[in-house]
């Protein structure tokens, strides 16, 4: 069913604006009619028949938290779930994954793109909270990429440094890439053992987790890079309620794949899109997401630039009344 569904096809194949506008109208179209929560919500905003892309309504990212998000064929059966991280109080969002091989063709696709190539790499990782806790969307694409590496060396190495340490030590005599995938605090543990990563890519992602101060990210990655004697600190830019993921090339700014868009808003008008260069919310259009929700407004406040974004902070409702201020 999956192979001949032709839409999903074209969602990968898309090469210009006018096909990234043509599939986001027929994935809407989609989700409309079988997305019940969608529906309604479209149907109460009053915005069922989008032009453009820019004209479909998106939904907020909370809705992840209070209810199935979920094509309605698919109620009812047993699938692959994601949550959240879980660190913020409350309940943790919920993505359910009717097609696992869709996440996977998303993520590999732009993970070969954008930093390497996982035949040709070697893959480590320190994020012990998520594999803690489990259900994560991020452990599992770091999963398969390091099964795609098909190397002894590549792994999860959770709180074992020695291990980590002794690893990267053996890495660095083949002629292989190494990516260190790490949660912000625990990479901040291990630059304190001034282990020298030089000609490897650092993937930061995932924040403190509350186990350290929250820092500015300059400020972080100019501490990862004197620890870990590299020159640059990359980040990847995903989450639970997304199938699809944006990196950076070493600057503050995120890069996309052909499927996603960011759209960014007005905080005081959320069906105002604001030009390239202005702060606002950020919008995600994640067309991978094709049996849940490819249209979501996020809390992350950003500025775009063209086909590249970066992240700003966070804000809540209590933040909303004063957004303004931050408004360039």
């Amino acid at each position: 069913m999956l192979q001949s569904n032709p839409t999903i096809n074209s969602i990968f194949d898309i090469k210009s604006e006018a096909d990234f506008n043509r599939a986001a109208l027929n994935v809407f179209e989609y989700q409309y009619k079988n997305l019940p929560i969608y529906r309604s919500f479209c149907d109460a905003l009053g915005r069922t028949q989008p032009k453009h892309y820019t004209e479909i309504p998106f939904l907020p990212i909370s809705f992840f938290k209070t209810h199935k998000i979920l094509s309605e064929k698919f109620l009812g059966e047993d699938l692959l779930l994601f949550k959240s991280s879980g660190t913020t109080i409350g309940t943790r969002s919920q993505h359910f994954v009717a097609f696992p091989e869709i996440y996977e063709r998303s993520f590999l696709h732009t993970f070969k793109e954008q930093m390497s190539d996982p035949k040709d790499s070697i893959i480590m990782a320190l994020l012990p909270n998520y594999v803690q806790q489990g259900e994560s969307s991020l452990v599992y694409m770091v999963d398969q990429l390091i099964k795609e590496s098909n190397h002894p060396l590549s792994g999860f190495y959770l709180s074992d440094p020695d291990s980590l340490i002794q690893a990267i030590a053996k890495a660095k005599q083949e002629e292989k890439q190494i990516i260190l995938f790490g949660v912000s605090y625990a990479l901040l543990d291990f630059a304190e053992k001034k282990v020298d990563l030089s000609g490897a890519k650092i993937l930061e992602t995932g924040g403190m987790k509350g186990r350290r101060k929250e820092m500015i990210k300059e400020e972080l990655h100019q501490i990862l890079k004197e620890g870990l004697n590299v020159s640059e600190i990359y980040s990847e830019y995903g989450m639970t309620e997304l199938l699809s993921q944006a990196y950076t090339d070493g600057s503050e700014y995120f890069k996309m794949p052909q499927w996603m868009r960011i759209l960014i808003r007005d905080v005081n008008d959320p069906f105002h899109l604001l030009p390239d260069g202005r702060t606002g919310g950020v919008n995600i259009i994640d067309l991978a997401n094709y049996y849940s929700c490819s249209f979501i407004a996020t809390d992350d406040l950003g500025v775009k630039d063209v086909n590249k974004f970066k992240i700003l902070g966070r804000f809540d409702q209590s933040d909303m009344r004063g957004c303004n201020l931050l408004v360039n």
